[in-house]
C-alpha cells in the first residue's frame, strides 16, 4: 500500500505462517472452484501490554485449531494439472495462512462508532494477500494505547462467500474463548456441481470475470468516508406498510415485503431520490445489484448452511428511475417504495430460476450475453470489490 499522509501509521510487530491443527493429518488434497466460485476468481483483495501478549498468542493458537476444520482456507488457488480454465484450491501439508502483528496509531473510539469513519484509518488494519495463490491472510493489529485490538482479514471471494467465512470466525472465536464449537464445515463441491448445467455455467461465469482494468476502476479510495445507518423495527414497519397501502391502491397483491425486502427497497428509493434531476430521473432504468445466498433454494436439494464455497448469486434488477423517485399527490411516497420492493422480490426468487433450478439453453444463451457486456462486468467489478475490500453488500447505479 503506498503512503498516504492521511494514514495512520503501521508498525508491524511479528509475522508468522499458523498452519491447521489436523489429527489425524490430512493427505495432499485439491478441492475444485465450481461455476459460484469462479464468478469471483479475479475479485480484488483489500489494499491493504502483558495482557495483549497473551492475547495474542491464544489468536494464534486457536487460529491453528479453526484452521483445523477450515483446512481448504490454508491452501493455494491454482490451475488445475492438465487444465487451462479449470481452477482448484489446492492444500498441500505444511501449508499456513500468513498471520501479522501490528500496531497502529489510531483511537478504538475512531472506529467504533456508527458515524463516518475515513477509509484511510482502516485500510491498514486489513493485510495484503500473499504471492502465490494464497486465499486468506489475518491481522491483529493493536490499536493506540492498548485499549483495543482490531481483527483484520484478507479473503480471495473465490474460495468462499461471507456465510463461510463469518462461520470460520465463529469457529476461531469458539476456539479462543474456550466455548463450544459451532458445527464443521462440509467441504464437498458435489453439493453444487452435480447438476447436468454445472459445467456449461462455469464457462459462461468464467467469462463474466471482469479484467484488470475494471477492476482498477473500482478500488476504493482513501479520501471516502463510511457510515453505518441503522433503521428500527418501527422504520422498517413504516416502509411495509406503506407498500400494502400502495397494493390496496392498486387493486393488486402485495409482493412479499420481508425487512430485507422492505431495507432494500427503501434504500434504492431513497438513492434515486437523492439523486433527483432531470438529468438522474429521465426516461432510462436504475439498478439495484445485490447478493442472494441459494443454500436453502438449491433444486432438486437444499445445500446444507455449513457447506464451504460459494453457494450465492449476483441479483440485479432495473426499474424506471421516476417510479423509483415518484412522490404521490399527498406527498407520501408510496409507489417509490413499493416499486422497488416489488423488483427485489422478483430478484430474490428469478435467479435460482434463471440458473439454478431450471436451467435450459435460453437461458444460458441469455447469460452469455448479459456477461459479455461492458455494463455487467463493470457491475460485477463493483460487487466484488465491495464484498472483498470494506464495502458494503450491494451497488446501484
Amino acid at each position: 500500500m503506498e503512503d498516504d499522509p492521511a494514514s495512520p501509521r503501521l508498525r508491524v510487530l511479528e509475522s508468522a505462517v499458523v498452519a491447521p491443527s489436523l489429527t489425524p493429518p490430512v493427505p495432499e488434497t485439491s478441492l475444485p472452484l465450481t461455476f459460484l466460485d469462479v464468478l469471483w476468481l479475479n475479485a480484488p483483495g483489500p489494499d491493504a501490554g502483558n495482557g495483549m501478549t497473551a492475547i495474542l498468542s491464544n489468536l494464534k493458537t486457536s487460529l491453528s485449531h479453526a484452521l483445523g476444520a477450515f483446512y481448504p482456507l490454508a491452501g493455494r488457488l491454482r490451475l488445475t494439472p492438465g487444465t487451462a480454465d479449470r481452477y482448484e484450491l489446492h492444500h498441500h501439508p505444511g501449508d499456513g495462512v500468513a498471520f501479522t502483528v501490528a500496531e497502529c496509531d489510531v483511537d478504538v473510539n475512531e472506529l467504533a462508532t456508527d458515524g463516518p469513519r475515513e477509509v484511510a484509518k482502516i485500510l491498514p488494519l486489513v493485510p495484503p494477500l500473499p504471492d502465490g495463490g494464497a486465499v486468506l491472510a489475518l491481522q491483529a493489529t493493536v490499536l493506540r494505547g492498548g485499549r483495543g485490538l482490531a481483527i483484520g482479514m484478507a479473503l480471495l471471494h473465490a474460495a468462499c462467500d461471507g456465510a463461510s467465512s463469518t462461520r470460520f470466525f465463529h469457529t476461531w472465536v469458539a476456539a479462543s474463548t474456550g466455548a463450544g464449537a459451532p458445527p464443521p464445515p462440509i467441504i464437498d463441491r458435489t453439493l453444487v456441481t452435480t447438476d447436468p448445467s454445472a459445467r456449461r455455467l462455469y464457462d459462461v461465469f468464467l467469462g463474466a470475470v471482469a479484467g484488470r482494468a475494471e477492476r482498477e476502476f473500482v478500488k476504493m479510495s482513501t479520501d471516502q468516508l463510511l457510515a453505518t445507518f441503522t433503521l428500527s423495527k418501527e422504520d422498517i414497519q413504516r416502509v411495509k406498510d406503506v407498500v400494502v397501502v400502495a397494493a390496496d391502491e392498486a387493486r393488486a397483491a402485495p409482493p412479499r415485503c420481508s425487512s430485507l425486502v422492505a431495507t432494500f427497497g427503501f434504500i434504492w428509493s431513497c438513492y434515486q431520490r437523492a439523486k433527483h434531476d432531470d438529468a438522474a430521473n429521465g426516461g432510462g432504468p436504475t439498478y439495484f445489484l445485490f447478493t442472494v445466498d441459494h443454500r436453502s433454494r438449491m433444486k432438486p436439494h437444499p445445500v446444507p448452511a455449513e457447506y464451504l464455497g460459494n453457494c450465492v448469486g449476483v441479483a440485479l434488477h432495473g426499474a424506471p428511475k421516476a417510479q423509483l423517485a415518484a412522490v404521490d399527490e399527498d406527498g407520501i411516497l408510496r409507489g417509490g417504495f413499493a416499486v422497488p420492493c416489488d423488483h427485489v422480490v422478483v430478484e430474490i426468487v428469478s435467479p435460482c430460476k434463471s440458473f439454478l433450478v431450471q436451467d435450459g439453453p435460453s437461458s444460458l444463451s441469455r447469460r452469455r450475453r448479459c456477461a459479455a457486456s461492458s455494463s455487467f462486468r463493470t457491475l460485477h467489478a463493483r460487487m466484488a470489490a465491495s464484498m472483498t475490500g470494506v464495502g458494503g453488500f450491494g451497488g446501484l447505479i
